[in-house]
């Protein structure tokens, strides 16, 4: 019985002695090594995927937990920031002398039934918004006003509250 032999075809000693075939061999080896590069770097880039999307993961709930956390500070930040703005005009109004004079006078003359809802400065001039149960007391209080020094006080407009019936709602002019 015959043994298996191998046959090349391609004679090696030839092969390797034409251009054509040292062209070839080199060719074949050089592409050999780009193909197991490129598959090298393919399957780092597919390993490494699996590595940025745990990180692209994590930095997605930490924005959900981030942005949970600025969103249940929201009512804090915006109290803060109108208590801020509230003492900044505080700061300019008790800078002005005659301004912290004019606002003192007008509070100890406040009878104990108004209630003063809004006081708005301007330059020699002062409108106090405010409401009572009583009429008596919107007298009271005009009457303690004019009894300081002030140029002018007037009462403006007087009407009943939408809101509280038998509530007075008032408002005054004084001219300082």
């Amino acid at each position: 019985m015959p043994k298996n032999k191998a046959i090349n075809l391609l004679p090696q000693e030839e092969f390797n002695a034409s251009t054509a075939g040292r062209v070839l061999r080199w060719a074949t080896s050089t592409f050999r090594i780009i193909v197991i590069v490129t598959e090298m770097v393919v399957m780092g880039a597919f390993l490494s995927r699996f590595w940025l999307d745990a990180q692209n993961s994590d930095l997605n709930n930490s924005i959900k937990v981030k942005s949970a956390q600025i969103s249940s500070q929201a009512d804090f930040e915006k109290k803060f920031r109108e208590i801020q703005a509230k003492l900044n005009i505080f700061d300019k109004i008790s800078q002005d002398q005659d301004t912290s004079k004019v606002i003192e006078k007008i509070a100890d003359n406040v009878p104990e039934n108004i209630i003063l809802s809004r006081i708005s400065l301007t330059k020699g001039a002062v409108e106090i918004r405010g409401s009572s149960f009583s009429d008596f007391s919107i007298v009271q209080f005009i009457n303690n006003l004019q009894s300081d020094p002030f140029k002018k006080v007037e009462l403006g407009q007087v009407s009943s509250s939408e809101i509280n019936s038998g509530e007075t709602v008032f408002v005054i002019n004084i001219t300082y």
